[in-house]
């Protein structure tokens, strides 16, 4: 409590924006995790980037398979460089892997992306992997400034902070917002189904790294008043499940999902379904008792790389997940456990049991487009109509259930659908990729350069980017008012009020009513009243 007073103190002190030369370095900057020595982020006009920074103690020995325990330090920590990445599945490994075939076209810069956003190709690999960065430009704008915190995507099986998709270093060069990435645990490691302990482990990471964010962020000029989480495709469920999970010490100023919520199809899994993987993995490593701790303590005593070869294999077996859209994923997530995970969160949304904080949330406009060129590569394909069901089941009802629940609770809320589609971030042409699932990250970011330079942007795209990464800024520093404010209406499922950033490439908000979307969507029985209850019917 001491701390958490004290950085609020802080924050009170430097209340004034102020304006300074760029920096020539890094200042070193104490923290709860020791003295962190960073240094200028190459490409700006210095900002000061501190990377790898452990906020959790490694989750190894007794502690793998147990909720993370803070890292403390007091020495000297060199933060110029990522941490290790998390133990992960990914369905790409290589650029021979990505190449056009009978079923789809691939860009010139399609392989680029591709390999940038999910090969995770030049990453070191390791249980130690409880790491975060931080982007900031103290000596510039204001002095305590909005936090945005990114909870990555990968179906909670893959992804890392170390990709040059997520950096933060542009954001925090124009946008005067300090910019923070997060590894959590992944698979069989985050989310084991151990009936020997806590489940939804990764969960618990993505909480530990906020708690420190709130407790360390005023040391690099931020305001932890301020802190808004983002993510997408699981990190946005991941954003989702924290707004459920921490009612009663949110931290948290405002959510933003993309992509991703609880209330996705086929999520979270039943203890039951968890335990059971628990078991088959298990007794595949010859670790079998009657006792749960000595499976446990067996389980300890592999290999990390022998236990993740196992788990995605009995994972993937066990989903059924051998081919098409479920060959993606590994079969491993969040499980109900009534503690951070719950098993119906339209009834936990009509209980109230939700951070009552502002939500952005929304998807993309062809979301199916990445996923027809994931499966085209393997040779696959699915009929229009049937990607057209998935997208509309798995993001547009889904979204559009939530945004309902977070009406019900009078929570102000605002509900997009993106359409950009630039040439530099097309992955396909045959199908079209369009506005595909994920395309608004380097946008968002501004690194689209980055993860690929085949393709310059347009002036179109640099107007339409600059209009949807303000969006998200304006949210950040008020999620109150700041949407209100960048001339954006608050969601209303009777009303002109679905945001359509980026509509034919253009700026603006360009709001439609969401029944020319929402056609066809089911509502959770909890949650069917709430129409009445605000009045619209």
């Amino acid at each position: 409590m001491a701390k958490f007073a004290f950085t609020h103190l802080l924050a009170a002190l430097a209340g004034m924006t102020f304006a300074a030369p760029a920096a020539s370095s890094a200042a070193t900057v104490i923290t709860s995790s020791g003295q962190l020595q960073g240094q200028i982020a190459s490409n700006t006009d210095g900002v000061s980037e501190y990377l790898g920074i452990p906020y959790a103690q490694p989750p190894v020995g007794s502690l793998r398979w147990a909720p993370p325990v803070a890292y403390n330090n007091s020495g000297v920590v060199d933060a110029t460089a990522f941490g290790n990445t998390c133990p992960a599945t990914t369905g790409v490994t290589s650029a021979s892997q990505v190449q056009s075939n009978d079923y789809v076209t691939i860009t010139e810069q399609g392989t680029d992306i591709i390999m940038a956003m999910l090969a995770q190709a030049e990453v070191t690999y390791s249980e130690d992997c409880l790491t975060l960065n931080v982007w900031t430009k103290p000596q510039t704008g204001e002095a305590s400034k909005a936090v945005l915190v990114w909870i990555y995507g990968g179906g909670y099986t893959s992804g890392t902070t170390n990709t040059k998709a997520y950096n933060g270093k542009y954001l925090a060069d124009t946008e005067d917002v300090i910019v923070i990435t997060v590894n959590y645990r992944l698979g069989f490691f985050g989310f084991p189904g151990n009936p020997d302990g806590r489940t939804n482990l990764g969960l618990l990471d993505q909480r530990l790294a906020v708690e420190w964010v709130r407790d360390n962020i005023a040391a690099f000029g931020g305001d932890p008043d301020r802190i808004t989480l983002f993510g997408q495709s699981a990190g946005g469920s991941s954003v989702d499940y924290y707004a459920y999970a921490w009612t009663e010490d949110p931290i948290v100023a405002g959510f933003i999902c993309e992509s991703g919520t609880v209330f996705t199809p086929g999520t979270p899994v039943s203890e039951a379904a968890a335990t059971a993987k628990w078991t088959a993995i298990a007794t595949e490593l010859n670790c079998t008792s009657t006792v749960a701790s000595e499976v446990t303590e067996c389980m300890r005593a592999v290999g990390w790389q022998t236990v993740q070869d196992t788990s995605v294999a009995i994972g993937a077996s066990s989903s059924g997940a051998t081919g098409g859209v479920a060959g993606i994923a590994s079969g491993f997530g969040p499980s109900v456990d009534n503690i951070v995970v719950y098993g119906n969160y339209a009834v936990q949304s009509v209980s109230g049991n939700l951070i009552k904080k502002p939500l952005l949330i929304g998807e993309n406009n062809h979301e199916q487009g990445l996923f027809q060129v994931l499966l085209g590569l393997q040779n696959q394909s699915y009929s229009d109509a049937t990607w057209d069901f998935l997208a509309t089941s798995l993001f547009t009802c889904a979204l559009s259930e939530r945004a309902l629940a977070s009406l019900y609770n009078k929570i102000p809320t605002w509900r997009y659908r993106y359409f950009g589609n630039f040439p530099n971030l097309q992955l396909s042409t045959v199908p079209d990729s369009g506005a595909w699932h994920g395309i608004e990250i380097p946008t968002i970011f501004g690194t689209d350069l980055d993860i690929q330079n085949d393709v310059p942007r347009t002036a179109a795209q640099e107007e339409v980017a600059a209009y949807v990464r303000g969006m998200w800024i304006a949210f950040a520093k008020d999620p109150e008012n700041g949407l209100t404010n960048y001339g954006l209406p608050q969601y209303n499922p009777l009303a002109s009020t679905l945001l359509r950033p980026a509509y034919n490439n253009q700026t603006g908000p360009n709001a439609v009513n969401p029944a020319l979307y929402d056609i066809g969507c089911v509502i959770d029985e909890p949650l069917l009243g709430v129409l009445e209850l605000l009045g619209l019917v």
